[in-house]
Formats: structure tokens, C-alpha cells, sequence
């Protein structure tokens, strides 16, 4: 994109259209030829064979009427129980097919999107908040994962099983078909009504739950603001009117849902009726056999079980279909080429100590007048610790975030090195700066493919060296498969204190020779919170480093310390300094050492 073109991007990720959808998954069933062809051989097998003993119990009929031999009977007979028992083993195959090929599809998917929520830059994660892209890589999965196991074989079987059963009334005699097909437009009318109305709200319904989810995060993660200014009630109220937002639409999907069973079942009416007529009419013509139309009804009869089949695990499969154009949605989004772990920095050696600069940084934020930070300089020399400490709304959040290359200061530079963070793309900047926060996500998944986040190329044993350095082996040595242990949604249930191990792994795999904390430690308790400061350091060892330090342990650790109020820098030096100065920090020292 040129630098004279401006492009307002949207407040949330993007979301596919069913056409896009469809697209991604016919693409892909394609990469899997020989899994594709078995599940639908199976499936129209399955349905044929289900067919096959209601065309034979026309033959009973007829063979009575006719005064056939028994043997005939024995023979129809034995042929009914043969396509039962085949049909209920070609069902079962299909029923395994399709969920092995959904799983290898979700797989991808899921691979696809994490690849891309990592790919995105930083500040387009900012934009659309966490709770979106969180309820996209992790609720969203979980919905199209069990949709995957429940209604996808469901729906695509009984789809296949309602051709399979009006080709059959074709075959019985085409009077009797067109009469059964009569009620097949209404069918169309039905779901012509309801797709189009039900489908948006699936999608609202889950971007509800996305805002609830950020409204929550939101809340937890500023508990102290909150509670400093005494904003429970405010942020009380928006999680219920988002709670609310969730359930007024789960109601409407359910009144939709409602009308068109009553469509459907109208359709039900028109067909049956209009097969008795005909197939009356027929029979007193001497047009058809009585056999031919004793099987007609039941083979529409046969339709309804497939169709309501259809109809009550449709809910789960719109959820589904919402959540798969949201997936596929965020691998439509701008991400970069490189992700964390992918590359290096051109003319930088990463495996280097580098000093961070930063001179006369002001930054504002878009629609606000006064800067969150004002003239700011500060050096961090190659290797060595600074702290930022200061209270609620100083600007340490802000100031981590630029010194870690995300958003772009009104005036001043960060340098690391000689390189100035403002001429990277996003993948350079992560290639040289690696910010762990609070808000670490674990990914459902392998414990092994988590880490590998951070370094895709990583043995099990560099994995296993990383979970050393920061203290974690000890847990992760009692998992029941190891490295090989799922975690995340529907796996191994995590602790705060070892979800913040696996990112402080993560931080030590990618390698990256300068490291921005920003209150990683925040949410573990006191016990686990001194537990993590040791692993804090030792993932930090030999690597430029900047703390935005919630307790103020972490900044008697650090080799300096910076204080910040209203933007600006206030005070600067050793923790013994800066206690002896008599200023602002030995305030908060003292403040902190009477509270503890």
C-alpha cells in the first residue's frame, strides 16, 4: 500500500462470506483426494442400503398379491436383513470418515488462523481487542469442533440419504415421484425464509459473545483501576448489558428456529397427501402395482426421520457455519510474512546484547489532546535491566508498547542498536523485541506445538531446555504424555503460574535480544508470583530488558529504575539511589514495605 493511500481498517477481524467458506473447504478436501472419495462413497452406500428394504417391502407386496412361492418371500427377506446390516456398517464408515476428514480440516484451520493472529501486527490486535481474537482461536474452535463430531455428519448424511430416497419414489414409478417432489419446493421455501435471516443473527450472536468475552478481559485485567475508582458498578453493568445482548439473541435464533419447523413440517403435509392421492388414483387406473403404492408413502415416510435429523441439529450446524467463516475470516486479514521465530533482522545479529535509546518520545493517542508521554528519554545499556514503576495511568503501558516496536510515536525514536524500531515492518521489530504481558494465551493443542509458537524448527529437546530455564520441568515431567500432553481448550487444565511458564518458555525459544515485561507476573498469587520473578530473571539473562514492574521486588532486581508520572520521567537510578533521594520512589517504597 503507498504511503499516500489511507485505509480505515474495522473494528473487528474480518469475517468470511459462506461463498469464501465453501471455497477454503472444497479446496482443501481436494488436498485429500483418496479421504474425500471413501467418505462420500460410503455415505451414498449407506444411503442406498437404508432405501434398498422399503423398495423390497413393495416386492413382499406384489409377490402376496400375486400368490408368488415363499421362497421368493425368503429370498426378499434375507435380502432386506442383508441391506440393513450393510447399511448400519456403511453408515458407521461414513459416520468415522466424515469426522476424520472434519478433524484434519479443523486442524488446518486452526494452525492457519493461530498463524495468522500471529502474523497480524500488533496494533491491529490493539484495535479489535483480544476478546475478538481470543473467542475466534478459541471458542470458535471448540464450536466448529464439536460441530464437526455431532451435526456436520448428521447434516451432510441426511442430505445424501434425502436424494437417495426421492430418486427411489422416482423408481417406483415417476408419477408417484413427482408427486412426493411436489413437496420439495416447499421445502425451498422454507429454508429460502430462514437462511437468510437466521445466518446473520449466528453471526451477531457470536460477535456478542466476542464483546462479552472483551468486556470480562477488560474488566479482570484493569481490576485495580477499577477498583481505584471505584468503577465496579460501571463495568458490572456493561459485562450484563453484553450478557444480555448474548442471550436476546440466543432467543431470537430460537423463535426463528421455531417457525421453520412449522414450515417444514407443512411441507411434510403437502407431499404425504399428494402421494396418497396419486398413488390411489393410480392403483384404481390399474396404473401401478399395489406394492409400487403401499412403498411410495413409506418411502416420503422414509424422508422424515433424515429431515428432522436435519432440522434439530441445524441450530449446531449454523453455529458451526458461523463459527467457520469467522476462522476463515482471520486468514483474510493482513498479517506479515514472517512470524515470531521465522527471522532475522537483515544486518542484525539476534543473538546479541543491544542497548535500547530512547530520546524525546511523545506519543498521543488518536482523538485526545493531551500526550500520555512528553519528551521521554531513557537508556537501557546492551544486556543490562531497567524498571518503570509509577502510578495507574503514568504511562508505562504505553511506553513498553512503543520500546517494543508497537505504534509509531507523534515525535522522538526507540533504538535498539543503531536500528531506529520506526523503520521495521512488524516481523523485524519482533525479530528484536519480544513483550510478554499479563494476558498470555495458551492454545489448545500439544504442549510441544504451543512452544513451537515461539520456534517452529525447535527439537524436543531445546523445548525441554527452555522449560528448564524457566523452572517449569518440574510440572511438566508430571504430565501424563509430556510434551505430547494436549493443553488449552478441552486439554490439560493450567494454573496462571504455568500458563505464564509456557510464555515465559515461549520467550526464551524466540531468541530475541531485547525483552519487554509488562506486569507478567501480575496475576499469580504471592507464592507463585515469587516463583515467576526467578523464572523472570533467568529467561531474561544476558538480554536487554525493560520491566514494567507491578510489584516493586521486580525493581530492586532490576539494574535501574525509572519513574514515570503523567508522562513524564520523574526520576532515575539504582533502587538504593532513588531510596536515599527522598522522592517519589522512596514514597512508594515505603508505601509498599508498611503494606507487605
Amino acid at each position: 500500500m503507498s504511503t499516500t493511500e489511507t485505509r480505515v481498517a474495522p473494528a473487528t477481524l474480518h469475517t468470511a462470506t459462506g461463498r469464501e467458506a465453501t471455497r477454503w473447504v472444497t479446496a482443501h478436501c481436494r488436498e485429500k483426494p483418496w479421504l474425500t472419495a471413501a467418505t462420500v462413497l460410503s455415505t451414498v452406500a449407506g444411503a442406498a442400503l437404508q432405501v434398498l428394504p422399503v423398495l423390497l417391502l413393495g416386492r413382499v407386496v406384489d409377490a402376496v398379491v400375486d400368490g408368488e412361492s415363499r421362497s421368493v418371500l425368503v429370498t426378499v427377506g434375507v435380502l432386506m436383513a442383508a441391506a440393513a446390516l450393510l447399511g448400519a456398517a456403511a453408515t458407521a464408515v461414513s459416520t468415522y470418515l466424515i469426522g476424520r476428514l472434519g478433524a484434519d480440516l479443523l486442524a488446518q484451520l486452526r494452525e492457519a488462523a493461530v498463524r495468522a493472529v500471529l502474523g497480524m501486527p500488533s496494533s491491529r490486535i490493539e484495535q479489535v481487542g483480544r476478546g475478538d481474537v481470543l473467542s475466534r482461536v478459541g471458542d470458535d474452535v471448540a464450536v466448529l469442533s464439536k460441530g464437526i463430531r455431532t451435526a456436520i455428519p448428521t447434516v451432510f448424511s441426511a442430505g445424501v440419504l434425502v436424494f437417495i430416497a426421492t430418486v427411489g419414489m422416482f423408481g417406483l414409478d415417476w408419477r408417484l415421484g413427482l408427486a412426493g417432489a411436489a413437496a420439495l419446493p416447499a421445502y425451498a421455501l422454507a429454508l429460502r425464509w430462514y437462511l437468510p435471516r437466521s445466518a446473520p443473527l449466528y453471526r451477531k450472536q457470536r460477535v456478542a459473545q466476542a464483546d462479552r468475552a472483551q468486556a470480562l478481559i477488560s474488566g479482570l485485567n484493569g481490576i485495580d483501576t477499577v477498583r481505584a475508582y471505584r468503577l465496579e458498578d460501571t463495568f458490572r453493568e456493561k459485562v450484563t448489558d453484553e450478557s444480555w445482548r448474548v442471550r436476546n439473541y440466543g432467543i431470537e435464533v430460537f423463535r426463528f428456529f421455531g417457525r421453520f419447523v412449522g414450515r417444514e413440517n407443512r411441507a411434510e403435509f403437502i407431499g404425504l397427501v399428494l402421494i396418497l392421492v396419486v398413488g390411489y388414483a393410480l392403483l384404481e387406473a390399474d396404473a401401478a402395482t399395489l406394492g409400487e403404492v403401499s412403498a411410495a408413502p413409506l418411502m416420503f415416510h422414509r424422508l422424515f426421520t433424515p429431515l428432522g435429523a436435519i432440522m434439530f441439529t441445524f441450530d449446531e450446524a449454523q453455529k458451526s457455519g458461523a463459527s467457520l467463516t469467522r476462522l476463515v475470516g482471520v486468514l483474510g486479514e493482513d498479517a506479515e510474512d514472517r512470524l515470531v521465530g521465522d527471522a532475522t533482522v537483515e544486518a542484525a545479529d539476534t543473538s546479541a546484547a543491544y542497548p535500547v535509546t530512547v530520546r524525546g518520545l511523545t506519543f498521543s493517542y488518536p482523538d485526545t489532546e493531551e500526550p500520555v508521554l512528553k519528551d521521554v528519554d531513557l537508556t537501557i545499556p546492551a544486556g543490562g535491566s531497567l524498571a518503570l514503576v509509577g502510578a495507574t495511568g503514568a504511562g508505562k503501558t504505553t511506553l513498553a508498547a512503543l520500546i517494543a516496536g508497537i505504534g509509531t510515536p507523534q515525535a522522538g525514536s526507540v533504538r535498539v542498536g543503531s536500528t531506529d524500531l520506526a523503520g521495521l515492518d512488524e516481523a523485524g521489530a519482533r525479530a528484536l523485541v519480544s513483550i510478554l504481558t499479563q494476558e498470555t494465551h495458551v492454545f489448545s493443542g500439544t504442549l510441544a506445538d504451543d512452544l513451537r509458537l515461539a520456534a517452529p524448527d525447535a527439537t524436543d529437546a531445546e523445548l525441554l531446555d527452555a522449560l528448564r530455564t524457566v523452572r517449569a520441568d518440574g510440572w511438566v515431567d508430571a504430565l501424563p504424555d509430556g510434551l505430547n500432553t494436549m493443553v488449552g481448550e478441552g486439554g490439560e487444565r493450567l494454573d496462571v503460574t504455568k500458563v505464564a511458564h509456557i510464555a515465559l518458555a515461549r520467550l526464551v525459544l524466540g531468541r530475541a535480544p531485547v525483552v519487554v515485561l509488562d506486569e507478567s507476573t501480575a496475576e499469580a498469587g504471592s507464592e507463585g508470583a515469587a516463583e515467576l520473578e526467578r523464572a523472570v530473571l533467568a529467561a531474561c539473562a544476558g538480554r536487554t530488558t525493560l520491566f514494567v514492574a507491578h510489584r516493586l521486588t521486580q525493581a530492586m532486581a532490576a539494574d535501574r529504575i525509572a519513574v514515570l508520572d503523567a508522562g513524564r520521567v520523574v526520576e532515575q537510578g539504582t533502587h538504593d539511589e532513588l531510596v536515599a533521594l527522598g522522592g517519589r520512589y522512596a514514597r512508594l517504597w515505603r508505601a509498599w514495605r508498611e503494606g507487605s
